[in-house]
């Protein structure tokens, strides 16, 4: 597993070691990001990346890949939610690793009681187990507790095969099959 793409690209990361993580593969994250960037529908009104000085939350962090992607192209901070106490170790090991240990604030706590945030984020990277109902109960109270900007946009990994409740207050942008993964992108509405 590695960087795949900005100022970090090709830097090595560490999974953590036992199979209850699955890491988003180079690939799908690789796929992910070109859409980010490069997408017309998943800009800001302005025209411009969301990652580009953007506030990413990663509530299912595992490796922290998707964040740690997300700071090599240009986001200015990553909120990560971790439970597992291996993975945070993994987690605090990649970003001192690759020197983003100021722009990381990690969180051991379970994302479905989040607390309140310190900002709130611009870019959600939603990714929870495949198949374990827990994205949209999870999305639902982060928008609740105010972890979101109000047009912050949310992409959801689910398997090819699954599917994703969107809650109210959100809008299908886009949603693509990467491989083994389904990615949809979602616009947090204003309330």
């Amino acid at each position: 597993m590695r960087i795949v793409g900005g100022s970090h690209r090709g830097r090595p990361l560490i999974a953590p070691p036992d199979r209850t993580t699955r890491p988003t593969t180079d690939r799908v994250r690789e796929a992910l990001f070109n859409m980010l960037l490069h997408s017309p529908s998943l800009m800001t009104d302005e025209g411009k990346s969301r990652l580009e000085a953007g506030i990413v939350l990663d509530p299912f962090a595992g490796s922290g890949a998707l964040a740690f992607e997300a700071l090599s192209r240009g986001a200015l901070h990553a909120h990560l939610f971790e439970i597992d106490p291996a993975a945070r170790r993994v987690i605090l090991r990649n970003a001192a690793d690759l020197g983003f240990g100021p722009q990381v604030t990690l969180r051991g706590a379970d994302a479905r009681n989040p607390g309140k945030p310190v900002e709130p984020a611009s870019l959600v990277f939603l990714d929870p187990p495949y198949r374990s109902g827990l994205g949209t109960p999870v999305l639902a109270g982060l928008d609740r507790e105010g972890w979101l900007r109000p047009d912050a946009l949310v992409m959801v990994e689910t398997d090819a095969k699954g599917s994703f409740a969107i809650p109210p207050g959100f809008a299908l942008l886009e949603e693509r099959q990467q491989g083994p993964a389904r990615l949809t992108f979602l616009l947090k509405q204003p309330a």
